[in-house]
């Protein structure tokens, strides 16, 4: 299972994470602000997306109001202290598919994820970008041109993915950096520009100009076609 967790209480949230890895959760990626909840949602696909009530920068309902605005159909939990009618009402409405009051016990944390996610399998539908020739079926994690695949590592994917997610919008190398491979890692800046020129290599064209342009100082961009 794949999670993103958008809380700002450090202690919580560092727990949060070590318990659901410890339960079993593939992925657990953890962001203290609601606008980064917002852009690592829509970067990646995420079996369920937790959002905190009270964030800087975006708070639970505002996030979840937006991403449901730009057509995401992953499965979102509310999780905040409040817990009066009210409340749950306009969480829901908000679009979120449940909701969980503080404090609250791991394990009820843990089964209503798993049957969150056991919902957002059935069904998927596929969600296929176009740009430039290239053409990239998010759920099946393919990519091909002219009808002919191109094979991607998994980084590599995740950063074509981001990049068209965001074509028109040039994207820091920083930015790039912290969703692909996270600051906490030993990985050095210099692995996006490698990266970059394999994945260059592998879905441009040989008398083409460069899919990815390279914003000289800044990072790079896809522009809109």
């Amino acid at each position: 299972m794949k999670i993103l967790l958008a809380e700002d209480d450090e202690m919580l949230g560092g727990l949060v994470v070590h318990l659901l890895e410890k339960k079993g959760a593939k992925t657990v990626d953890w962001v203290t602000e609601g606008e980064d909840a917002f852009h690592f949602a829509m970067a990646s696909f995420y079996d369920v997306v937790i959002l905190d009530w009270m964030m800087p920068n975006g708070d639970g309902i505002s996030i979840c109001k937006n991403l449901r605005k730009k057509g995401y159909g992953g499965a979102v939990l509310m999780l905040t202290a409040k817990d009066a009618l009210m409340d749950r009402v306009e969480g829901l409405e908000a679009g979120a598919d449940d909701y969980l009051a503080k404090p609250f016990e791991i394990e009820e944390l843990w089964a209503r994820l798993r049957a969150l996610a056991r919902r957002t399998y059935s069904p998927l539908q596929e969600e296929v970008l176009k740009v430039s020739g290239i053409e990239m079926n998010r759920t099946a994690r393919s990519v091909f041109r002219a009808n002919e695949r191109i094979n991607l590592t998994p980084r590599e994917f995740q950063l074509l993915d981001l990049l068209i997610q965001n074509r028109g919008t040039v994207l820091t190398r920083e930015m790039i950096f912290d969703r692909i491979w996270g600051f906490d890692t030993e990985v050095e800046m210099k692995t996006i520009d490698a990266t970059i020129k394999l994945l260059r290599k592998k879905i441009d064209t040989k008398e083409g100009v460069s899919l990815i342009e390279t914003v000289r100082g800044v990072g790079y961009k896809i522009e809109k076609t």
